[in-house]
């Protein structure tokens, strides 16, 4: 091991920004946006960064408190050996949860600095780069308070506005209510005959109710069905998919290549959806590939928060591959968060670059997106440091 390449410090920032209007999914509303970020850096100097899906102050006080004092020291180039050194020292009591989503900041963190210290971007440490650029899907559609006629409209005025912008498919939020539901998913098809849609409703329904809606989404050619039911029911995914021709889309929930396997022996999923930022981080989501491509099953990561989970994403894509595969096949697409975010938007140099619905996979080494320290400071609502 190089004295360069040691891990010297570890630092934790959870930032936060306040909404100007509220928006809603199936479970509750946001009216702040928080992440956690990871920054690591090597005794040399060279500085990788990460970020956490989840509760901010939890996941800090994990980094900070439990596993930072492992990392220290240890070689940051054996991305596999850090891994198996966190998941080994929380084995015992935290096999998935928190501890995980904290885990996945830091492996993140990891491949970033890896590839810093190699020249390397991370779709060539995952593999090898097979394309330059990734299809992207818009993510909104978000529920508003506003009486349901007005938000519909709403909704269709702004899934018109992605088609302008030249996204090619976009993902809704269904689970308020059948009703409503129903009324949302006719509305758009008959504003966007042919624009390719998705439906998530963040395991809003029972058995029953997933069904009906499925079946308004098949009559209404939607391409998937995200997170029909609770992540707890894991045989209820097979008793829908017996019922529906509309492929079943799930997995933000899960973790590891363990809680997968689970979830995928099922039969009732046929698209994986693993969050870099909660699952395990990189190292566990390319497990998570291989255990699916054994299943045929395909993967196609949730990607919510800053450029940093959004690049870990675009990497993972374009290093990835279509199961199983022909001449001329549509590429995985890469969920882009059209929700206002300036933990997003605001605070990167190098961001990730996208133009009419399409992103481009950056080229720097490691991520390749550029954090804007300073303008990140602004945000910053708590802050931690350890050193050798």
């Amino acid at each position: 091991m190089s004295s360069t390449t040691k891990i010297a410090t570890i630092r934790t920032y959870h930032l936060r920004d306040h909404l100007e209007e509220p928006f809603g999914f199936s479970q509750w509303y946001y009216d702040t946006r928080n992440t956690l970020w990871v920054e690591i850096v090597a005794e040399d100097g060279t500085t990788g960064w990460g970020e956490c899906y989840g509760p901010s102050e939890v996941y800090q006080t994990a980094i900070d408190r439990f596993y930072a004092p492992r990392l220290l020291g240890q070689d940051a180039l054996v991305t596999d050996r850090n891994w198996q050194l966190m998941w080994r020292a929380s084995l015992d009591f935290a096999r998935g949860g928190v501890m995980m989503g904290a885990m996945s900041g830091i492996d993140m963190a990891l491949w970033d600095l890896r590839g810093k210290i190699l020249n390397q971007s991370v779709c060539e440490m995952m593999g090898g780069r097979h394309c330059d650029t990734v299809p992207c899907y818009a993510t909104g559609m978000y529920f508003k308070d506003m009486p349901e006629d007005d938000l519909i409209r709403s909704i269709v005025d702004e899934a018109s506005s992605y088609q302008q912008q030249g996204f090619a498919a976009l993902k809704i939020k269904v689970g308020k209510n059948p009703n409503f539901d129903t009324q949302q998913v006719e509305s758009l098809r008959h504003a966007l005959p042919d624009m390719t849609m998705m439906a998530d409703s963040n395991h809003a329904f029972d058995l029953p109710e997933a069904i009906r809606m499925g079946r308004v989404l098949e009559a209404n050619d939607f391409r998937w069905f995200e997170e029909p039911l609770s992540p707890e029911f894991e045989n209820q995914f097979r008793q829908l998919q017996d019922k529906l021709d509309i492929p079943i889309a799930t997995g933000e929930c899960e973790q590891t290549r363990f809680g997968f396997e689970r979830l995928l022996r099922t039969g009732g999923v046929q698209i994986a959806q693993p969050d870099l930022a909660y699952c395990g981080g990189p190292s566990e989501a390319l497990k998570i590939r291989t255990l699916a491509s054994a299943k045929g099953i395909n993967v196609i990561p949730h990607a919510w928060g800053t450029m940093l989970n959004l690049a870990s994403a675009t990497h993972f894509l374009a290093s990835g591959y279509r199961e199983p595969g022909r001449k001329e096949i549509d590429a995985l697409m890469l969920e882009f968060d059209r929700t206002p975010n300036a933990l997003r938007d605001e605070l990167f140099d190098v961001p990730v670059v996208v133009e009419n619905g399409v992103a481009t996979v950056p080229t720097g080494p490691g991520l390749g997106v550029i954090v804007n320290e300073q303008k990140m400071q602004s945000f910053v609502v708590n802050r931690t440091e350890l050193k050798v």
